[in-house]
Parts: C-alpha cells; sequence; structure tokens
C-alpha cells in the first residue's frame, strides 16, 4: 500500500473520533462565539460566523494539524475600541485588511516574529487582555451597566457594582444578576468535578442548557413571563436565511486614516501573536508531536478572516482553549475543525430562535471567567518564582497595555526587558558587539548532533538557535553547548524545555550542557542565567501527609522518596499521558528491586487559559515479560457512547459478566484476547474497579484522579502486587 492510501485510510478510519470531538467542541464553540461578540459590540452571530468560515478554511487550507479557529479572547479589547472609533461597517473594513496584512506574513514566511517577544512581555500583554475584559463585562454579569473612558476605571467600579447589586429592588435586575453569579460558579468549578458524564457536556453549554431550560419552565410550567430583564436577554440574533440575505454593507471610506490603520495594526499584532502562541502549545498536546507548518497556518487564518469579514464576522484566530479540548476528545486531523464549523451550522440552522431566551449576564459570565483566567493572580506567582525581574517586565508591559494600548504595551515590554538584561549584566557592549555576529554553530558528529552556542542568547537572537533546532529531526540526539555563552535569558530557558520535551517524547535525546557555569537569581528550571556566581540553599521539610507516608513505609519495609523527580520518561509511552503534560512525580514509594513505584503526579491538561493541572496517584509496575498493549476501565453508559464513535470493546469469550462489567480496548485484539486467561480475568472480576494500562512492558493503574489517602494507597499498592503475581 502506497503512502498516500495509507494516509487515507487512517483518516478515514479516525473520521469517526474526529466528527465526535468536533461536536464536543462545538458545544463550547456556540456559546463563546456569541459571548466574544458581544463583548466586542459587535452583532451576536458575526462570533458565529468567524468560528464557521474559520472552521472550513483553515481545516482545508492550514498548516496544523489538531487546532480549532474562530473568535479569539485577545482580540476583545481591540475589535470594541475599532467599532467604537470607526463604526461597525468600518470595523468589518478593518478586519479584512488585517485578514490581508496576516496573509502576506504568511506568504512572507514571518511566522518567526513571535519568538521576538519576551515571555513575560506577552504575559503582560495577555493579562491586560483579561483585565480589559474582566472589567467591562463583569458589570454586565451583574445586570449594571456602565459607560467609563478608561479600562482601570471599569476595574475600580468593580466593588461599587457590588454594592449596587445586593441592593436591587427590581424584580427583574435580581434574576438577570443571579443568571450571570450562578453562571460564573459552573465556571468556577465545573472543572474540578471529576465525573466523566457530567463533563461530557462542556461548562459553557451547561450554561446554555440551564438558562433555556429556566426560560421554558415560567413559559410551559409557571405560565409566565421569564422573570429576567428583557434588556438583559440576548437579542438581533436572526434565523439562518437572514444571515445569507442581510450580510452587511463593509465601508472602506476611512482607509485613508490613521486610527483605521492603528486598528488594523492593532488587530493583525493580536491575532498573529494569539495565534502562533497556540499552534505552539497545542503542538505539545498533539499525541503524535507532529510540527505545524505555522506560515501555511497564517495564511489560511488570513485568508479566513478576510471572508469572514465580508460576510459580519470577526477575525479569525487558533484558540488555545477549543484546540485543547479537541485534543481531549479524541480530535487527530483537521476534520475536526471542519466538522465543529458543520455542527455550529446545524444548531443555527435549527436552533437560532432558542438562543434568544440566554441571558445576557450568563453569556458575559463565560468571559468574566475567561479573564480571570488571562490575569489569574497564579500567573503572577509564576513569574515572581522565575525572578523578580520578570515581574517588571511583566507588570510594565500590562500597566502600559491598559494605559495607553496593546502596540505600545508589548513594545515597552521589548524595550524594558532590553534594559534589564544590560543591567543585569552590567554590560552594554556584550550585546553592542555581538549583535550581529553569528552566535550558533552546528554540526553532525557520528550519532549525534552538536550545537555550540557563545556570546549571549535571548528573544533578540533566539530566531538563529531555533532555526538550527528546528532542521534536527526530533528522533536525534542533540547536545547544546552554552558553555561559550555568557548569558541566556527567560524565554530562551522556556522554549528550550519545550523542545526537551519534543525531542524525548519522539524517541530522541536533547541535552543542554555548560549552564553549571551560570547562576540564576531563583531555583527554577526557566529563570534567566548568567555567569556570576551566587550561591543559594534551599530546604525542605515534609508535610503531615509526607511524614504518615514515610511511616507506612517503614511498617511495610519498603522505600520512600518525597522529593520531586521530573525524569518521568517511563511514563511517555502510556495512551493516557500522550495529549497530558507531566509536570513532575513525587512521594515516591518502592519495593527492594523498585519493580513496583507508587507516586503522586502532577500532570496539565489543555494549554493556556484552558490548561487544568490535576494531581493524583498512581502505581508503575515492571514486569518480567511482554504482554499486549490494553487499557481496561469500568464500563459505563459513556463507553458505550464512545463505541459509536470508533472505540471498539474487545470481548473475552466465556467470560460475559467481565465484558459486560468491564471496557477492554487495544489494537492487537487476539493477543489481548490470549493474554486475558481465566486466571487473570477472574482476579479483574473479584477485585475493586481500578484504570489499567499497559505499554507492552509495564503497567499503570490508579483509581479516581485525585490523590489518594492513606488507606487508599494501601488498596491501591496491595492491588498491584498480587496483579504482579497473577500475571507473572
Amino acid at each position: 500500500m502506497s503512502p498516500k492510501q495509507n494516509n487515507i485510510k487512517t483518516f478515514f478510519k479516525a473520521l469517526p473520533k474526529n466528527i465526535f470531538s468536533g461536536f464536543v467542541v462545538s458545544l463550547i464553540a456556540l456559546p463563546l462565539g456569541l459571548g466574544l461578540a458581544m463583548a466586542s459590540d459587535a452583532p451576536p452571530i458575526s462570533g458565529v460566523i468567524a468560528a464557521v468560515i474559520g472552521g472550513v478554511v483553515v481545516s482545508i487550507l492550514g498548516g496544523s494539524n489538531v487546532t480549532i479557529a474562530g473568535p479569539g479572547n485577545g482580540l476583545v479589547g481591540v475589535l470594541l475600541g475599532t467599532i467604537a472609533t470607526l463604526g461597525l461597517e468600518s470595523a468589518y473594513a478593518a478586519i479584512i485588511c488585517s485578514g490581508a496584512l496576516l496573509l502576506v506574513l504568511g506568504f512572507l514566511r514571518l511566522g518567526k516574529l513571535a519568538d521576538f517577544f519576551p515571555s513575560s512581555a506577552i504575559q503582560g500583554m495577555l493579562a491586560a487582555i483579561g483585565l480589559i475584559i474582566l472589567g467591562k463585562q463583569f458589570h454586565i454579569m451583574l445586570a449594571h451597566r456602565i459607560k467609563r473612558e478608561d479600562t482601570i476605571d471599569y476595574l475600580f467600579e468593580i466593588p461599587f457594582t457590588i454594592n449596587d447589586a445586593i441592593h436591587y429592588q427590581n424584580t427583574g435586575l435580581i434574576y438577570a444578576a443571579l443568571a450571570g453569579v450562578i453562571s460564573f460558579l459552573i465556571m468556577i468549578f465545573y472543572s474540578k468535578i471529576r465525573n466523566k458524564y457530567l463533563q461530557l457536556i462542556p461548562a459553557p453549554m451547561w450554561i446554555v442548557i440551564l438558562s433555556i431550560g429556566f426560560s421554558y419552565y415560567f413559559e410551559l410550567v409557571a405560565h409566565e413571563a421569564n422573570p429576567i430583564a428583557l434588556k438583559y436577554m440576548i437579542s438581533g440574533i436572526p434565523e439562518f436565511s437572514e444571515i445569507v440575505s442581510q450580510i452587511p454593507t463593509v465601508n472602506f471610506g476611512k482607509i485613508g486614516t490613521l486610527p483605521f490603520w492603528t486598528s488594523v495594526l492593532a488587530l493583525t499584532l493580536i491575532a498573529s501573536i494569539e495565534s502562533l502562541l497556540s499552534i505552539k502549545a497545542v503542538d505539545k498536546l498533539d499525541p503524535e508531536k507532529r510540527r505545524s507548518n505555522v506560515n501555511r497556518d497564517l495564511k489560511a487564518l488570513g485568508l479566513a478572516t478576510v471572508g469572514s469579514g465580508f460576510l459580519g464576522g470577526l477575525n479569525v484566530v487558533t484558540v488555545i482553549a477549543r484546540s485543547s479540548v479537541n485534543v481531549n476528545n479524541g480530535g487527530s486531523n483537521r476534520s475536526s475543525n471542519f466538522f465543529h464549523a458543520l455542527f455550529l451550522v446545524i444548531f443555527i440552522v435549527l436552533f437560532s430562535t432558542q438562543l434568544t431566551r440566554i441571558p445576557l449576564p450568563a453569556l458575559m459570565a463565560i468571559l468574566v471567567y475567561t479573564g480571570y483566567k488571562l490575569a489569574s493572580p497564579e500567573n503572577i506567582r509564576k513569574i515572581f518564582r522565575i525572578g523578580k525581574e520578570q515581574l517588571i517586565i511583566f507588570f510594565v508591559t500590562l500597566i502600559v497595555t491598559l494605559k495607553i494600548g496593546l502596540i505600545s504595551g508589548i513594545l515597552s515590554g521589548v524595550f524594558i526587558t532590553f534594559i534589564i538584561h544590560i543591567v543585569i549584566n552590567k554590560n552594554v557592549t556584550l550585546f553592542a558587539k555581538n549583535w550581529l555576529k553569528p552566535n550558533v554553530l552546528m554540526f553532525q558528529e557520528d550519532t549525534h548532533y552538536y550545537v555550540s552556542v557563545k556570546h549571549f542568547c535571548s528573544f533578540l537572537n533566539f530566531y538563529k538557535l531555533k532555526e538550527k533546532l528546528d532542521a534536527i529531526p526530533e528522533n536525534e540526539d542533540v547536545i547544546l553547548d552554552f558553555s561559550l555563552c555568557q548569558f541566556v535569558d527567560h524565554t530562551v530557558m522556556e522554549n528550550l524545555n519545550n523542545y526537551q520535551e519534543l525531542f524525548t517524547k519522539r524517541g530522541g535525546h536533547f541535552e543542554v550542557l555548560g549552564l553549571d557555569l551560570h547562576d540564576t537569581e531563583s531555583e527554577h528550571p526557566f529563570a534567566l542565567r548568567r555567569l556570576l556566581p551566587v550561591p543559594k540553599l534551599i530546604k525542605n521539610s515534609l508535610t503531615r501527609r509526607q511524614t504518615t507516608i514515610e511511616e507506612l513505609t517503614t511498617d511495610f519495609d519498603l522505600n520512600y522518596d518525597s522529593k520531586k523527580e521530573r525524569d518521568t520518561l517511563f511514563l511517555n509511552n502510556f495512551l493516557f499521558f500522550r495529549t497530558k503534560q507531566i509536570n513532575y512525580i513525587y512521594n515516591q514509594i518502592h519495593n527492594k528491586d523498585n519493580s513496583l513505584n507508587l507516586f503522586d503526579i502532577e500532570f496539565s491538561e489543555g494549554e493556556f487559559i484552558a490548561k487544568e493541572v490535576v494531581r493524583s496517584t498512581m502505581l508503575h509496575i515492571k514486569l518480567d515479560k511482554d504482554i499486549p498493549e490494553f487499557t481496561l476501565d469500568q464500563e459505563g453508559f459513556l463507553e458505550k457512547v464512545y463505541a459509536f464513535a470508533g472505540f471498539k470493546d474487545i470481548p473475552i469469550k466465556n467470560h460475559t459478566d467481565f465484558s459486560n462489567r468491564f471496557y477492554l480496548l487495544g489494537e492487537d485484539t487476539e493477543a489481548i484476547q490470549r493474554f486475558f486467561t481465566d486466571q487473570i480475568t477472574h482476579f479483574f472480576e473479584s477485585n475493586p474497579y481500578f484504570h489499567i494500562e499497559s505499554n507492552g512492558q509495564d503497567l499503570l493503574i490508579f483509581g479516581r484522579e485525585r490523590l489518594a489517602s492513606i488507606k487508599e494507597i494501601k488498596a491501591l499498592y496491595d492491588f498491584g502486587k498480587r496483579l504482579k503475581e497473577v500475571i507473572s
């Protein structure tokens, strides 16, 4: 079979999973599209139009594999200003010109531009965007419309809005504010409920379903009008036939003015940065670890934005939250992006009249939560742990963005980063003399690639190193030597960590040398490095839980190690972690020969604002023989639904009870059925349920996705010990 025929076969084999994933993503895209459009003072349907056009065009012409395209959070503030300054019809013209500029950036292969922005400056800009979204929409979430000149004024008004909401006398306003508060609470606590049935429907769609159900309750059961104030209900959503027949007029009359091109440049800057960052983040989640063609994606996003603007839609960007959901639900190629757009069209055709039953505060609660995630205090703490100087860069970018604008904000972040680098090194000539010099040398040795970096390596010249590293296949061995480099900044260190993860997961090896000669202001792996040694001492102490675990291991004659271990290569080949990022394992309990290793683990699902950190307790078992690869779970309703999406349960002959109670998956059906002998099958039937996964040589076992109690640790370890004996 030719490679082309094999690709076609693989595509159609994965089609059911991608249809299913596209459907789940559309459940998020619908309320978010409506909310982002209204937050931008655009017609609600314009956000859905952007998602539909983006899904179709990018899925056909794009260069990424599992990303989702649609309206982006980062553009809300710019679109808001653009529509206020130019008017809606001229704003559509600015969106079209912005798309054309994105198209040009793609053809000029300028996707690498994102590498010229310091990481902390980008974080500061995104936090400012989050505050812009939060500041304006918080008041609408509590049914309190206000107009202020400055974003900061909106933020300062939040306590007064809360006070006003507490003292509402108008019943319609009370119900509207309650809709917003309840929706906000759903967004906060939904991810903490680890229930596979509940989480089949995303939190934003639960808000839509509950809002529409609330409206029907008063109409059909209570026989009363909806108590929510009419001015706080969504309006202006046309039927599908009206969308087609009433395509808006685009006004290019202001194309010669400075405000027009200022808006175009701001839209292009934010759209390109948001898209490039999202593409880079989603590539880390791709189970097959494919590398996206960012320039081809920029061209597709630009073309989609041009089409969206002409049809009355917003800018089209790559969106991280929906892309993460796509990966986590089995999306494996661009068809899931197309099907997400198709389902949105179906929703609008069938249910557009129902959307007017949704309270405006409920949708704004989704955006308030999004804004909070972008500007979360936890992000500030993470930046502070990297280094105090990164906090200065972050806040300078944030404040300038809020007070002046996005372009000024990111440029100020670049400038202050450069100044801080000079101050830290106390050496202007280091940068001035070596600015244009080649600082990266690469050659191939017998079995590996050797890359030497000298002078300095920062956001200003990282693209030189990136070009070399991108040219190396990820399944090769790389030695990266910084012993001749005097300064390495935070942006470079963060990117090197991404390369290490990529090479490791693709079967390669990425080793960094020479940084032991450098010192940092903090112990964070992303902290900048310089040749000024200042030793630091760090003391560790055990928590109460760790002390209890230590006592347990002493009683059972086991070994215990509380330290965080970031070398987790032994987990990479397990299917469970293909779309998850392992941060570290800790609290390891293992027997004398290390064949059983029980540990706590921290990993994350999704990226950026969609990132959810999960801590769990797991057991890893080294086997003394090869077995088939499989996953075993308790069978339930959701697993039966998965069967329709192409996930087929493997039956075990003469064990009907086992086949009814357990959900068994794997590629080699015959080998799996041979492995599940009567003895092994009876063992599983007579013991508690665990998630069990084999990678062919080892087993991974865990219960709930949370840290286990001491009693549960004992039960898990005992289960694994007995299972190993049965298999052996």
